[in-house]
This record gives C-alpha cells, sequence and structure tokens, in this order.
C-alpha cells in the first residue's frame, strides 16, 4: 500500500478503473493456482456479475448490498461493475477468515470504494453476526457464494434454536452442513421488497432429515423463488455444478421457477466461463417465468409438495436427450438384409463343400 501510495495515478483522465481491475486480476490468477485453498474465497467474476443482475431485476434501486461470507470482496463489488454506482447505503460484509478479511478492506479501497462507504466485519456469521449490522437490517439485496458443506456448532450450541434466524423453520441445519444456516441468516436479514441470490450446493435441495424440513419451511412460507442449476467446473475450487438459489419476501404467486442452465457455458482452457450470452440467456428464462421445455419449469406449490419438497432442478426439468435417435424400423431392414446376405453366403459354401467332396 505504502509502494501504491507514490504512485502517480491519475483517476479523473479515466474512464475504467484499471488500478481496481488489474487487482481483480491477480486475484483470479492467485485462485486459479491456489486451486481449493485459492478458490475458496473468490467467486468466478461471472458468477457475481449473473448474481447481481438476478437482483436487480427484482429490485434496480436496493438499499444496500449484503454478503454474509464476503470473502474478498468480489461479489459486492460486482454491484459496482453492473450499475456504475454505489448502493444508496453502502456494502456490509461479514468474513471470519482474517486475511480474506483484509483482502476485502483492501479491494474495496482499490476500486475506489471509501471507507466510509462500506462496513466489512471480521468474525463468524452464523455464531457471532456483527451487532452492528443488526441496525442495518433488513437489506434490499443479499449476494453470497458461503461454503458449501461447512461444519458448524448447530445442535450442541443449544442457544442457536431459539436465534431469531434459525427458530423459524423448528430445526437447524445439520452440524456437518451448515449450508441451510447460512440461507436461514440471509432470509432474516431480507427486506420485505428485496431479493436475495446465493450459490448453494446441489445436494441440499434433495437430502433428508432437518434439511427436508428447512426446505419445507421455506417451500410453505412462500419464500423460494427461483433454483437454478449451473454447469459444472464454474469455480476454481470444486469442479461440480452449483446451483443458484434465489429468495423473496413479496411474492406475488406461490410458484418455484426450475431453470436448467447446465448447459449455458462456454470452455476457458481447463475450465468452463459464463459469456454474456449466456448469462443474458439465464435472465431472459428468469425474467419469463414460463415452462419451456427442457430448460425451465413453472412448479406449482402443489407439485413441490407431492415431490416431498424435494427441490432438485432435475425432478421437474426434463433434460434434453441428446443421444442419437435410432430408427427401429431402418434399423430392422438393415439385419433382415444382413440375414439375406449370410444365408447366401451359406448357400455358396454348401456348393463349394459339394463340388469338393465329388472330387
Amino acid at each position: 500500500m505504502q509502494t501504491i501510495s507514490e504512485l502517480k495515478l491519475n483517476y479523473a483522465n479515466n474512464s475504467i478503473d484499471a488500478f481496481g481491475d488489474a487487482y481483480e486480476f491477480l486475484m483470479t490468477m492467485y485462485a486459479s493456482n491456489a486451486g481449493k485453498s485459492g478458490g475458496e474465497f473468490f467467486t468466478p467474476q461471472e458468477v457475481s456479475k449473473l448474481l447481481v443482475k438476478l437482483i436487480l431485476l427484482n429490485n434496480p434501486n436496493p438499499n444496500k448490498v449484503y454478503d454474509p461470507a464476503c470473502g474478498s470482496g468480489s461479489l459486492l463489488l460486482q454491484y459496482k461493475a453492473c450499475t456504475t454506482q454505489d448502493p444508496r447505503l453502502g456494502y456490509f460484509g461479514q468474513e471470519i477468515n482474517i486475511t480474506t478479511y483484509n483482502l476485502a478492506r483492501m479491494n474495496m479501497f482499490l476500486h475506489d470504494v471509501g471507507y466510509e462507504r462500506f462496513d466489512i466485519s471480521l468474525g463468524d456469521t452464523l455464531i457471532a453476526p456483527n451487532e452492528a449490522h443488526k441496525d442495518e437490517i433488513p437489506f434490499d439485496a443479499i449476494v453470497s457464494n458461503p461454503p458449501y458443506s461447512k461444519s458448524w456448532e448447530g445442535s450442541s450450541n443449544p442457544l442457536l434454536i431459539n436465534d431469531y434466524r434459525f427458530s423459524p423453520a423448528g430445526v437447524l441445519a445439520p452440524k456437518s452442513k451448515a449450508d441451510f444456516a447460512f440461507i436461514m441468516h440471509s432470509l432474516s436479514y431480507l427486506s420485505e421488497s428485496g431479493c436475495a441470490a446465493i450459490v448453494i450446493f446441489p445436494g441440499i435441495l434433495y437430502r433428508s432429515g432437518a434439511e427436508a424440513k428447512i426446505r419445507e419451511y421455506l417451500v410453505d412460507n412462500n419464500n423460494i423463488d427461483c433454483i437454478i442449476s449451473l454447469s459444472d467446473n464454474l469455480f476454481f475450487g470444486p469442479t461440480i455444478s452449483v446451483c443458484i438459489m434465489t429468495l423473496k419476501k413479496n411474492k406475488s404467486d406461490t410458484s418455484i421457477l426450475f431453470i436448467n442452465a447446465s448447459r449455458e457455458f462456454v470452455k476457458a482452457k481447463n475450465k468452463n466461463k459464463l459469456s454474456n450470452e449466456n448469462i443474458t440467456k439465464i435472465l431472459e428464462l428468469y425474467s419469463k417465468r414460463t415452462n419451456i421445455p427442457h430448460l425451465s419449469t413453472l412448479a406449482t406449490l402443489e407439485q413441490v409438495k407431492a415431490n416431498d419438497y424435494n427441490l432438485s432442478v432435475n425432478s421437474y426439468v426434463e433434460p434434453e436427450d441428446t443421444s442419437d435417435k435410432l430408427d427401429i424400423k431402418a434399423l430392422n431392414n438393415e439385419l433382415k438384409e444382413i440375414v439375406k446376405r449370410e444365408a447366401n453366403l451359406r448357400e455358396q459354401i454348401d456348393s463349394i463343400i459339394a463340388e469338393l467332396g465329388d472330387i
């Protein structure tokens, strides 16, 4: 930072955030080379862009943007990149890793977000959410890529079941899988007119036990807006396919939109990426909110209940069969020709053997 302060940077004559973008590029390279250890705190820029645009479709002018597991702050800053302006009341987030927490604050400064316009705190969001943030609740926009299947105190902490964030569901997320704890936390911080877009591990959409009970609560309470399945290998750490869950408190109906976007990607060296065209296609499907074969299904509450509250996209959107179609009639005729040729060959062989026998 001292070295940077000595550089003669002329921001007034530049229309792009060159220095901030350079820092973002270096962060991307680090995450790519560090694998899981580096990718755990960095959400690829194009995935961040999709999350933010989903939020903006629901509320184009949110009061505040919040990320309960903000990592290096890339998701928060994507809002600025998509709108070229800061939210009216600023950026808020929390991060448990002190190194990553410092990266996030540095990221904010290098993207020209002054200290008075953001509040990023250090600590465990699930166990000890920032008390200062409680004064900022609710948030119109929440974007998050929390750690997948993270262990937490859960039922071993008797105070958590009475926590106002988790108590509405009547059950806590499993101690070995805190995914739904992050979701319930985000929902409790969401405003009545807001929207939350959260990257999730697909397993939480169909697993049984406590997770099934929390899904039942979210569906019956009409908080789940959409589930989007993405391609695999989009992130630097896990190569598995992930999903996006959007949450709302002001839905006009009880239906849930399921989108199969697993084929929306482009190849980029050893990983997949979302192109601008891919993002536009997904946003169009989200906006249309209708049934399109192999792409999207608007499932009714009755359908979801009949499916035991299973929220897996493949349970509602039938994947397109890309295998080669077999023409049974043509295949049968081909077999007949093969049998006919075989019979002719047998007759010729029998004839040759008979002639040899007469010699």
